[in-house]
């Protein structure tokens, strides 16, 4: 006995006939959602000693959700992980399968026309009608003023409107299609960074947490930015109500090409680079003991146990740094509450005034606020737009019905019928109205009653 392998087209057709099955696209799209949900869900791109304080292995999240599962299953960077992509590849393969095997047949089809030349074929028809008047020169005067597309053939007609809907399914496959490789691309090649930076300090970004395989962040050393402010709008009430930050991009030159003053939801756009303002904080504290030069002395962020946020700093108040006084802040307004070694507290001050401590005049001259930008670069956000905006439009186009609508002079009979895709029932006021013409009667704002014998309508 011989076995007979099967040949090539044939398993190109069964592997397209998998692929475009709606059922397989439909799961890898829930797959899809699920996945995206869980990536909104947990923190991305977050450090180590983070995952392990909020996703502790015992007890762990759910039962299993561990630091350790979550960082093996690359739940950290969820649209990075190779399987995500994966899916996102198939369910691509799926769109175009299903847009070769069924949407470009659907439309050819929709194209092609051709002519009933029985009248047992009006009768397969959703609404047809057999008249005793009318001919194929006034029902195409008819269907031309509803911007109908006429061909006649001898003594049989067909028309068409609406393969805009036909096109539609295709547009909105396409822009799908764009959506996936927009999202796969800025996955790819996209990263994002965090900066914390000090008022009048110029950075360039170097603390990149989490980048594509393909990214190339080289390209940010030919710029850098300057923090020329960082400031904080408090309301009336002592509460926070915007943070802002003017910041100036700068060439390799040091030379100023843009500057823009940024706020929560207005970020700086540059060279395909985001900076969104996110967090804050105190750098430091300019004193001056005495009649000493003025210098500056860095602030920490002091644990609280989740009390609030709290900065501090100790400023020595001989050379030997045998004595000094503790310094702490809570926000940006200027009051700093002064400790003397001993944690009793000596005074409060604001900027520009001073206090004793330990034998010293010590005077604040400032407080140096910070600004805490998240940076991301998605080079694929153009396609996803562009993506998104022909999806709108093709979800339009398929909402235009197209409508068929045949017709046949045969002796003294006279046959018509049509059919739609969609709006069933302006298609059917449509046709009465243009019927009612035929007979010689005026059109009626409601839909007239046929006789059943020849009026036909099936669903």
């Amino acid at each position: 006995m011989t076995l007979k392998n099967p040949s090539f087209p044939n398993l190109w057709r069964q592997l397209l006939s998998v692929l475009g099955d709606l059922r397989l696209a439909i799961v890898l799209l829930l797959a899809i959602a699920l996945f995206s949900i869980s990536g909104t869900v947990i923190e991305q791109g977050q450090s180590l000693a983070f995952y392990q304080a909020n996703y502790p292995e015992d007890p762990a999240l759910f039962g299993f959700l561990s630091w350790k599962v979550l960082l093996t299953l690359g739940l950290d960077h969820v649209y990075r992980t190779w399987w995500f992509l994966s899916i996102l590849i198939l369910f691509g393969s799926s769109l175009t399968a299903c847009t070769f095997t069924h949407q470009f047949p659907a439309l050819k089809a929709a194209r092609r026309w051709n002519f009933y030349k029985e009248p047992r074929q009006f009768q397969k028809l959703a609404l047809s009608a057999e008249l005793e008047t009318g001919s194929l020169d006034s029902l195409t005067s008819l269907l031309e003023k509803r911007r109908y597309k006429v061909f006649r053939e001898g003594e049989t007609l067909y028309a068409r409107k609406g393969i805009i809907g036909r096109i539609g399914p295709i547009v909105v496959h396409a822009s799908m299609l764009i959506i996936l490789a927009g999202s796969i691309w800025g996955a790819l090649t996209g990263f994002m960074a965090q900066e914390m930076v000090a008022s009048g300090n110029t950075f360039q970004i170097k603390n990149i947490l989490d980048a594509g395989p393909l990214a190339t962040p080289k390209t940010l050393s030919d710029w850098s930015v300057r923090v020329n402010r960082f400031w904080i709008d408090y309301t009336p009430e002592g509460g926070i109500d915007q943070f802002y930050s003017d910041l100036s991009v700068l060439d390799q030159a040091g030379k100023e090409v843009d500057k823009q003053t940024i706020y929560v939801n207005k970020p700086l756009r540059y060279r395909g680079v985001t900076m969104y303002q996110t967090d804050w904080g105190i750098a430091a504290v300019k004193v001056r003991l005495n009649n000493s030069p003025l210098f500056q002395i860095p602030m920490a962020q002091l644990d609280t146990q989740g009390k609030g946020r709290l900065w501090g700093t100790w400023i020595p108040t001989k050379p030997d740094m045998s004595e000094g006084a503790s310094v702490l802040a809570r926000d940006l307004q200027g009051t700093l509450l002064v400790y003397d070694a001993s944690g009793k507290l000596v005074s409060t001050v604001r900027p520009g005034m001073a206090t004793q401590v330990n034998g010293v005049t010590l005077k604040v001259n400032d407080v140096i606020g910070s600004t805490g930008l998240q940076i991301k670069s998605d080079p694929g956000i153009p396609l996803v737009y562009t993506g998104f905006g022909l999806l709108m439009l093709g979800v339009m186009m398929s909402y235009v019905s197209h409508s068929q609508i045949w017709a046949l002079q045969k002796g003294d009979h006279f046959y018509v019928g049509g059919r739609t895709n969609r709006a069933q029932v302006a298609f059917e006021r449509e046709v009465i109205e243009m019927l009612d013409q035929l007979n010689g009667q005026a059109p009626s704002p409601e839909v007239p009653t046929l006789a059943t014998d020849s009026l036909v309508s099936q669903n």
